[in-house]
């Protein structure tokens, strides 16, 4: 049994793990299309240029425009980072419970982002990487395994089992 999951494209068999997959996610009224918008918007802190990438038609435009106003991130982001896109995963799988359920659906296996572009998020392609998304997905998926309605303990007292 393969104990390991790749993902990187959003189109792929696994692709509902990416950032770069549609799922519109609600934070304090505001919809974003992917994590992937909310991620990028939070390196700024000019309204101007958060509403700009929120209203990016595509995440890969999104990510592409918030390399054009590199110069605009905020100092603290190195800081913060891992935190928003720990909030944003989470925000993801417990606003779609179908991803949700995809994601508990992995098991216990390892997931990892294989990618050749980033060895922070992903495993640099050659599996020395950090694979921070990679991990992040795994933690998120242990604390949706331990809640309602995902938990094993609440889906059998849930069930009404006959008592005879």
């Amino acid at each position: 049994m393969n104990r390991n999951i790749h993902f990187y494209e959003p189109n792929d068999a696994y692709g509902f793990l990416s950032n770069f997959f549609s799922a519109p996610i609600n934070i304090n009224g505001t919809i974003w299309k992917t994590s992937e918008h909310y991620y990028q918007a939070q390196k700024f802190t000019d309204k101007t240029i958060i509403e700009t990438i929120q209203n990016c038609a595509t995440p890969d435009i999104a990510f592409s425009l918030s390399r054009q106003y590199c110069k605009y991130v905020r100092e603290d982001w190195n800081n913060i980072r891992l935190d928003v896109m720990r909030f944003i995963v989470e925000e993801k799988f417990k606003q779609n419970p179908t991803l949700a359920l995809l994601l508990l659906e992995t098991g216990d296996v390892t997931i990892t982002e294989h990618s050749h572009k980033d060895s922070f998020w992903g495993d640099g392609g050659n599996g020395k990487g950090e694979n921070q998304l990679g991990k992040i997905l795994m933690a998120v998926r242990e604390k949706l395994s331990l809640q309602e309605p995902y938990s094993p303990i609440h889906l059998v007292d849930k069930a009404q089992l006959s008592t005879r």
